[in-house]
């Protein structure tokens, strides 16, 4: 008979869709319930970091590199979750600007009356990106940035944000927008989203780690933006 105990997790914004159905699939198939709490990465992060009890946590590997280095998560229980890439967006029937390749994206951007992106890791790179064509300064009043756990999508479908760019992963099945694809490889990134153990976790939480890497979670990922790993 299943534990009685609730398996909790706490998870950046990007990997909402999927742990929600890696959970679904997981009590059907276990009968153990899982609870994830989806929110902004930098807020997981901190909640974890100042102590808060949870099993599981997935982030970016970044954060999870910090957990294990505060001693909040077991370092030999990281696993590779997913990864997912930057994908572009405007309000659905707006121009759909050209993003071929790094120049058309750069004149995008330039065109665009107002530039969305998030907190997250994706934003981080992106501002970046436009410090290195050299562009940062003149957009610098026409950026929207979206608060923690509110996606670009949203921000785009409201009129708030011309050109939102946000992970593939949180753009998928937000109403009132268009994507337009992904980034162009000259430019894309990858962020790596990783699971660990918590110190508090409980001796379940790692059967559904070992089911989030295994290959029955493969087409879960996809179907949310994401890629597995391996």
């Amino acid at each position: 008979m299943p534990s009685t105990m609730t398996i909790t997790g706490i998870s950046s914004m990007a990997t909402r869709g999927v742990l929600n159905e890696l959970a679904s699939a997981f009590e059907a198939r276990s009968g153990q319930r899982v609870a994830i709490e989806s929110t902004g990465g930098v807020a997981a992060l901190k909640r974890i970091e100042e102590g808060e009890a949870f099993d599981i946590v997935v982030l970016a590997s970044d954060a999870i590199e910090r957990l294990v280095a505060a001693g909040r998560v077991a370092v030999d229980s990281r696993v590779r979750i997913a990864r997912s890439g930057i994908a572009i967006a405007v309000a659905s029937g707006a121009p759909h600007p050209s993003i071929d390749d790094e120049a058309a994206v750069r004149e995008a951007v330039l065109a665009a009356r107002s530039i969305g992106y998030s907190t997250g890791p994706s934003g981080v790179y992106l501002t970046r990106l436009f410090e290195r064509w050299s562009i940062a300064e003149r957009i610098a009043s026409r950026i929207v940035q979206a608060p923690p756990g509110v996606a670009v999508g949203t921000l785009i479908a409201r009129g708030e944000v011309e050109l939102g760019f946000q992970q593939m992963s949180e753009m998928i099945g937000v109403a009132g927008i268009d994507v337009l694809g992904m980034l162009p490889s000259a430019i894309q990134t990858l962020t790596v989203f990783e699971g660990a153990l918590c110190t508090s976790a409980s001796a379940l939480a790692r059967e559904f780690l070992d089911f989030a890497v295994s290959p029955d979670a493969d087409a879960m990922k996809v179907r949310h933006g994401m890629e597995p790993v391996r």
